[in-house]
């Protein structure tokens, strides 16, 4: 493993540290953390944690020894000194010699202790960081280490390649006891500089921050270079075999089966590589998958077990979704039994948590990952390929062993760790949004609003040079679609359903405005009308329908309609007859997809400041009424300018009104002429 220690970096930090008021120690403690949690072989998505012992002078005036160490939420390859939250050192050395203290007691004296009592919650291993009398302590759970670790001859190799400088701990579920335990073997080998804790992780320690850093890197290399030695002998793989079905096309299935109620909603990501492919096509898959993750802390996001899916060769969707209901129903027994039998080993009362899987296994497809977001299903596949990595090397050169079942399940019902995952359900958490047209000023606003309520949304825009500077700036899939093409639409929908698994509401927002008087208008641009402001919405809800068909969790269409639809503005017939056409679209859905729960509403905008009601258009719209501009966007009931929140809001109130289907809400500040009722 490279050692990435560089001097020229190293002072950068102190300086810049310096500068906002931090010591030496704290800019080398983020430098050195960063350079672990940086590295996916050492650190990956929140695991691990580093810490350093100083002095803080507090609001009486006084100097205090603390501990800063990693605080909850905190990744280590972004942290901050405000990530390495200070407990006093003293309080928590007086603890060295105790029998027990519970989790929740020791979580409470941690938070006691802290400087600033509005600091993250310390790591559920600072009494470990607090008990090693090192200046500098660094933890991570290195893919070598695990490598070595997890195997029948793990404890032997370990002591056969590290030497006298290493301590092998058995495994002991991290908190207080394995405090205590590292206490116990640091005093009875004082001259150790590095810690292997069988299937859990690897700690270096040293009074010089480089020091540590480079204990951490040379052990590690250490385990490379031994695993490499080992003879090797390739997984025996299942045949390749072809189906008639795409990722794209079985996601949604899987989508649909992973909700337990229509309420509870997942994003499932796909991604195949070879790394993946050859753990997954691995005839013995079962068996390996079966025993544990490559660390226990990965239980939390990727659950004991995966469920694994064999396609028969040449298999049809409809075979694929009745073997994944079969699969799905299997796997929840499974869950439930491993549940039930390791909750009466121990004391504390569990409540089980949903039986859905985290990881599917899709044999001669790949990998979907499941998570209440993007973000949370993307880390339950990175943790696979971590998984994969380990648990393949392992077999091919020995048999992969973990922790007993019981022990996993004791960290998967951990409090602490699911602390560090479950996080305040918005509304729209684990729906997938769809907004066409959506870097206007409708489409823009409506982004934010559902984002705000914890949707996941995915922009399409016709504009290209739009999409690509968007894609830069924000998080979210920005995608090229012109929605008046079938394949362009087809093309969007693929990534979609295999970046986050199906579809949940679609805001048909995109059109374009075309005015002429209807005898005059020539018959190009009318159809040119009816393709941008009827048929493009036409071609993205039938795309939908089908998706949503097959996730059958139910699903909603809005559309942006017009007032135009209701009542035809002078000189405006080539935009309204469409919309019109469009306003019984919109009904057209909610009657031939509503015993689906497919519900299908629209908003019916009017004077929008837009790409599409540019200030020229409005000068004109305003001429042709004989009225001012200022008049003619405060020309209705109200007398107050609509604007494009107030169409967000619309969409928004519509998405989340499960009763409510075949409605057209109107957002014109009030126009009797062009109100449905």
């Amino acid at each position: 493993m490279k050692n990435n220690w560089s001097n020229l970096e190293a002072k950068k930090y102190i300086d810049r540290y310096k500068k906002l008021g931090h010591s030496e120690d704290m800019a080398l403690r983020v430098y050195t953390t960063r350079l672990l949690g940086r590295n996916s072989e050492l650190v990956l998505h929140g695991g691990g944690n580093t810490s350093v012992k100083t002095s803080i002078k507090d609001i009486d005036g006084k100097n205090y020894d603390v501990l800063c160490v990693k605080g909850s939420g905190w990744d280590m390859a972004e942290i901050e000194p405000a990530g390495l939250p200070a407990v006093k050192l003293r309080p928590l050395l007086a603890l060295k010699n105790i029998k027990y203290l519970s989790d929740e007691d020791m979580v409470s004296y941690q938070k006691r202790n802290l400087i600033d009592i509005k600091s993250p919650n310390p790591s559920v291993e600072t009494f470990l960081h607090a008990f090693l009398p090192f200046k500098f302590v660094d933890h991570t759970h290195s893919d070598a280490i695990m490598n070595v670790t997890n195997r029948a001859n793990g404890k032997d190799l370990c002591k056969k390649i590290f030497g006298t400088k290493v301590s092998i701990i058995p495994y002991v579920m991290p908190g207080f006891g394995l405090a205590q335990k590292i206490n116990e073997v640091y005093s009875k080998n004082p001259n150790i500089d590095c810690l292997i804790l069988l299937n859990h992780g690897i700690f270096t320690f040293d009074n010089d921050a480089k020091k540590s850093y480079d204990l951490m890197i040379k052990y590690v290399s250490i385990a490379e270079r031994a695993v490499k030695k080992i003879k090797r002998k390739k997984i025996k793989q299942i045949k390749k075999f072809n189906n008639s079905f795409k990722p794209y096309e079985i996601s949604p299935i899987l989508r649909g089966l992973l909700s337990e109620t229509k309420d509870i909603k997942f994003i499932v990501n796909y991604r195949s590589n070879k790394i993946l492919d050859y753990y997954i096509n691995g005839k013995e898959v079962r068996r390996y998958t079966s025993l544990g993750t490559a660390t226990p802390d990965h239980v939390i996001r990727v659950k004991p077990f995966p469920l694994i899916i064999t396609p028969k060769p040449n298999s049809t969707i409809e075979d694929f979704k009745k073997l994944a209901e079969k699969s799905f129903e299997d796997y929840r027994k499974k869950y439930i039994k491993y549940f039930y039998t390791n909750k009466k080993k121990v004391k504390d009362k569990k409540t089980i948590l949903d039986t859905s899987p985290r990881v599917i296994l899709v044999q001669n497809v790949g990998l979907f990952s499941v998570g209440d977001s993007l973000g949370a299903a993307k880390i339950a596949g990175d943790l696979t390929e971590t998984n994969a990595r380990v648990i393949s090397s392992v077999e091919e050169t020995s048999k992969y062993k973990f922790i007993p079942e019981k022990d996993l399940f004791d960290v998967e019902y951990w409090s602490l760790e699911q602390a560090k995952i479950k996080k305040v359900k918005k509304i729209l958490q684990g729906n997938v949004v769809v907004i066409t047209g959506s870097f206007g000023a409708i489409g823009s606003a409506t982004y934010k609003l559902f984002k705000s309520y914890g949707a996941e949304v995915v922009l399409l825009d016709y504009n290209l040079q739009k999409v690509n500077e968007m894609s830069s700036k924000i998080k979210e899939l920005c995608l090229h679609c012109d929605v008046t093409k079938k394949e362009s639409v087809k093309k969007a929908f693929k990534i979609i359903t295999e970046t986050y698994g199906g579809i949940d509401i679609l805001i048909s927002n995109a059109g374009t405005a075309i005015g002429g008087s209807i005898a005059e208008v020539d018959d190009k641009i009318l159809r040119q009308s009816f393709e941008d402001n009827f048929f493009s919405h036409q071609n993205c809800a039938s795309e939908t329908i089908k998706i949503m068909r097959k996730q059958n969790i139910e699903g909603c269409l809005l559309f942006n309609i017009s007032k135009q639809s209701v009542n035809p503005g002078k000189n405006f017939g080539p935009y309204g007859l469409p919309k019109s056409a469009l306003l019984n679209l919109c009904k057209q859905y909610a009657v031939d997809y509503g015993s689906l729960g497919i519900r299908s509403n629209g908003v019916n905008a009017d004077r929008i400041r837009s790409g599409l009601l540019s200030d020229g258009m409005i000068k004109s719209r305003a001429k042709a009424r004989e009225i001012s501009t200022d008049e003619y966007m405060r020309g209705n009931l109200l007398l107050n300018e609509v604007k494009a929140e107030d169409v967000a809001k619309a969409f928004f109130h519509l998405a989340v009104s499960k009763k409510t289907t075949g409605a057209v809400l109107t957002v014109d500040g009030g126009n009797i002429a062009a109100s449905l009722r």
